[in-house]
């Protein structure tokens, strides 16, 4: 009885401390049932699902407890403004380091944001952008090519389009901004094991072994990357040594600039075949959409009819709206971004409706673009289905005009962001040299004509890309005639 009555006590103290009630103006507070864990389980599992339900409870803003945390959400996009136009109460960067500290062990708590942008924007702009994008398309159609030599030219070779995808565009990136063919192979094999558990290492869900796994790729793509680096001669200086430079200058020491070589692997890798892998699989899964873009690539090829005869035929620099509708379609289904901001000072949260909420100091506020306004059917009719035209107007120019409550909206789809903090290189772009260079020079089928994509693994929610839980078999060849469609 005594044991029972002081472990009531101690419950009733604990319930006390983490208490808390919805003071006037804040939004909607939804705890959960759980004592400090809150709804954290729920939203690890399936974030989307769990937000829905929410946005459905209690509308475009509310505010959730998760392990501790108070997260106030906002859905409602022509009210994005008032969170990332907010330098001064809401903090970008804290919630960063956080991240950073937690997925790869890295502290750059000196590296200041804006000199980093500044780097990043002369990098991606212009001609370096051009050359890296010109680097970055030879090393696809270098891989592809090489990649079926060996068997019959006209074989067909069998694998799953995922795998296909991230494989190939990994290896084509890595090349491109690290500049070294030394141990590809076994970076991708570390990478991939570290990225399958990326998930669980965010939300500190990893079990024994998981966690064991995720230590030893860590360490072994520190150690792979370095080597790399620290091989380079010193006439030859990649993406990659730019950006050691960069971070030496600002005083990062030789072990940080090491790890940070891992968080620049990621950033710029994880995206590119996952992307890849929706776009293709919407296309074999919808024969209108590729019998689209197949009379698209066929019409400027009559155009211009060198293309035919060149292996580094490019969209880049035509107009393609079909190809661009289609990929704007996949991203809005699949491009999953949490835009998260840390609150340090009296915030006060202006809807577009005119509503004005209280944000108390320490907790968070996010966006989740994936299901506003991406997933809103009074933005995108019948949001859930694929429609290769719906970035289309009736003169085939791009439409990005779209509308709610008789508004038209700033950000009716937001893959990579938006804001100060929005990526600066696109992902897109990879992705569309790839599948373009596939369709004009491979014959690329399902194995199975009756076949579905996958659906989504649910715990990618808030990283970027959403990958797919399970493999679509496709087979490819070369075409007998090249490179038409």
């Amino acid at each position: 009885m005594i044991w029972a009555a002081l472990l009531g006590g101690l419950l009733t103290l604990v319930l006390l401390y983490f208490s808390r009630r919805r003071q006037d103006n804040e939004p909607p507070l939804d705890k959960g049932a759980l004592p400090w864990l809150g709804h954290a389980l729920e939203f690890g599992r399936d974030a989307a699902k769990f937000l829905a339900r929410m946005k459905e409870k209690h509308g475009d803003v509310f505010t959730v407890r998760v392990a501790g945390q108070y997260i106030t959400v906002l859905l409602d996009a022509n009210s994005f403004d008032s969170v990332l136009n907010d330098t001064v109460s809401l903090d970008f960067v804290k919630s960063k380091n956080q991240l950073l500290e937690r997925i790869f062990f890295l502290k750059l708590p000196g590296l200041q944001p804006a000199a980093e942008r500044e780097w990043m924007e002369q990098h991606f702009h212009g001609f370096r952008l051009s050359n890296l994008s010109g680097t970055m398309k030879a090393n696809i159609e270098s891989l592809l090519l090489s990649d079926v030599k060996g068997g019959s030219a006209s074989g067909w070779r069998q694998d799953g389009l995922f795998n296909f995808c991230y494989s190939l565009l990994f290896r084509a990136g890595y090349l491109t901004l690290f500049d070294s063919a030394d141990n590809v192979t076994a970076i991708y094999k570390e990478f991939r094991k570290f990225d399958k558990l990326l998930s669980k290492l965010v939300r500190g869900s990893l079990k024994k072994g998981e966690t064991h796994t995720v230590n030893s790729s860590r360490k072994r793509l520190w150690e792979l990357l370095s080597a790399d680096w620290l091989s380079r001669a010193s006439g030859s200086i990649s993406w990659q040594q730019s950006y050691n430079r960069f971070l030496e200058k600002e005083g990062v020491d030789m072990e940080m600039q090491r790890r940070a070589s891992l968080l620049q692997l990621w950033t710029t890798q994880c995206n590119n075949g996952p992307a890849a892998f929706w776009l293709l699989g919407f296309l074999l899964t919808h024969p209108e959409a590729m019998e689209a873009l197949k009379s698209e690539i066929r019409q400027f090829n009559l155009q211009d009819p060198a293309v035919r005869h060149q292996t580094s035929g490019s969209p880049d620099s035509r107009r393609t709206p079909v190809f661009d509708s289609i990929l704007s379609e996949t991203l809005r289904l699949t491009a999953a971004v949490l835009i998260s901001r840390v609150v340090v000072g009296d915030k006060v949260l202006r809807m577009a409706s005119g509503q004005q909420y209280k944000l108390r100091r320490g907790d968070k506020v996010i966006l989740f673009p994936f299901l506003s306004p991406q997933m809103d059917p009074e933005i995108h009719l019948e949001p859930q289905s694929f429609k290769y035209d719906r970035f289309l107007n009736i003169d085939m120019s791009m439409k990005d005009t779209f509308y709610k409550n008789e508004g038209r909206l700033k950000y009716y789809t937001m893959p990579w962001g938006a804001g100060r903090h929005a990526l600066i290189l696109k992902k897109e772009g990879s992705s569309k040299m790839f599948v373009f260079f596939i369709l004009t020079h491979f014959d690329l089928e399902t194995c199975d004509p009756q076949a579905k994509l996958p659906p989504v693994n649910p715990s990618r929610y808030g990283l970027g890309m959403l990958q797919p839980e399970g493999e679509l078999q496709v087979r490819y060849r070369l075409k007998r005639s090249q490179p038409e469609t």
